[in-house]
């Protein structure tokens, strides 16, 4: 699904017509329109208004691999209601809590390096000996609060994102067998122990 299909389908979701989402976003119809019919794209900052306006994330209204179905759930939660232990082992109560009768392997994931950070990874690397380099390490250091999960239920697979302050559900389109795979801008790689 393209960009302008996406922008259509979740405002229709919200009942919101191109009028209204326009004078919510301080724009003129016509661009709303654009978008739309695939004839422009929104800036960053639209892009984020718009994914907050239509209550869903950016990664969905970017992510044109094919791999994530339309069905975006974001649901707030509390943290501090799951008990004691690490950060990680908390969101492992939450997603177990969400999905009690499903199998659940956590996922390891990492933003793709742009061609820039790749340059100085190779240069970094070569000039210090190191086996990585510093945009690799910023880079892992940047999503430290996301735990991700790769759900299966009912014959149906959702890939999970858990964060600090909510849970983010997605039905996958087409069902991932691979230990590696990409989702948008992100690698990921599934462990092979399960969420107890």
């Amino acid at each position: 699904m393209l960009l302008g299909e996406k922008i259509k389908k979740a405002r229709k979701e919200c009942g919101l017509s191109q009028e209204q989402l326009a004078e919510k976003m301080s724009l003129s119809r016509s661009a709303i329109a654009k978008w739309e019919a695939g004839n422009g794209l929104p800036d960053v900052d639209n892009l984020k208004a718009l994914a907050r306006l239509l209550n869903v994330s950016v990664d969905y209204l970017l992510d044109d691999t094919g791999e994530v179905d339309e069905v975006v759930l974001r649901e707030s939660y509390q943290l501090s209601d799951f008990g004691t232990g690490s950060k990680k082992q908390k969101k492992d109560r939450v997603i177990r809590q969400k999905f009690p009768d499903a199998t659940i392997h956590p996922v390891l994931g990492k933003l793709k390096p742009t061609k820039t950070e790749k340059v100085l990874d190779n240069a970094i690397g070569f000039l210090t000996g190191a086996p990585f380099g510093i945009p690799q390490l910023v880079n892992s250091m940047k999503h430290t609060d996301k735990e991700f999960y790769l759900v299966e239920k009912d014959g149906k697979q959702f890939f999970v994102t858990v964060t600090d302050e909510f849970i983010e559900t997605r039905q996958l389109a087409k069902y991932i067998t691979e230990k590696k795979f990409e989702i948008g801008e992100w690698l990921f790689t599934k462990c092979s122990y399960e969420v107890k």
